[in-house]
């Protein structure tokens, strides 16, 4: 949900273990598909509101005002009743501050369930749709798995691309070519 495209979320033992509950009711209801819809939906909203976040993480409010809130939202967003009850479970045991990070892990478990393999790609400008194609092609070439590939602009790479597979980093930014070049100048 974070808009930062040069980090991914912290995901706490909390939110691993929300995922993984929210998980196995989704799987044993039928309902992954529109749970992970819910949760692309939510944090689609929430990247393009630094107040909403900031609600979220705020100790200020009341977990009862909290839950009221997101409630009220996610039923404007068409959330399913599934979520929602389970948001409303995370906002009464005063957690939402790691709905994000509940939100990643729940996504890797469904892609680890489809045996899918998370990539994620930081570019320095978009890509058009071609452009993902290709580079989803290439990855699953490599690893040998279909590929989630989310694809994020960081503006300050200058040129390149990072693109990150599992715990493997493939870094061919400019911005990262420039600061070894800046080295191999000031130990000459």
């Amino acid at each position: 949900m974070s808009s930062d495209a040069s980090h991914s979320p912290m995901v706490s033992g909390a939110a691993q273990r929300y995922a993984e509950a929210l998980f196995d009711l989704a799987l044993e209801e039928g309902a992954l598909e529109r749970v992970e819809a819910d949760f692309k939906t939510l944090s689609a909203l929430s990247a393009s509101s630094s107040d909403f976040r900031a609600f979220l993480a705020s100790p200020v409010y009341g977990a009862d005002e909290k839950a009221r809130a997101v409630a009220a939202i996610a039923a404007k967003a068409g959330v399913s009743d599934l979520v929602r009850k389970f948001i409303g479970v995370v906002a009464a045991n005063r957690r939402l501050f790691a709905l994000e990070g509940i939100i990643v892990a729940f996504t890797r478990r469904l892609a680890d369930h489809r045996g899918e393999v998370s990539a994620e790609a930081v570019s320095a400008a978009p890509l058009n749709d071609e452009q993902t194609k290709r580079l989803r092609g290439e990855i699953e070439r490599v690893v040998g798995k279909a590929v989630n590939l989310s694809v994020k602009v960081d503006k300050d790479l200058l040129g390149g691309m990072i693109v990150k597979v599992g715990s493997k980093m493939i870094d061919s930014s400019l911005k990262t070519k420039l600061n070894r070049l800046k080295s191999v100048m000031k130990e000459a």
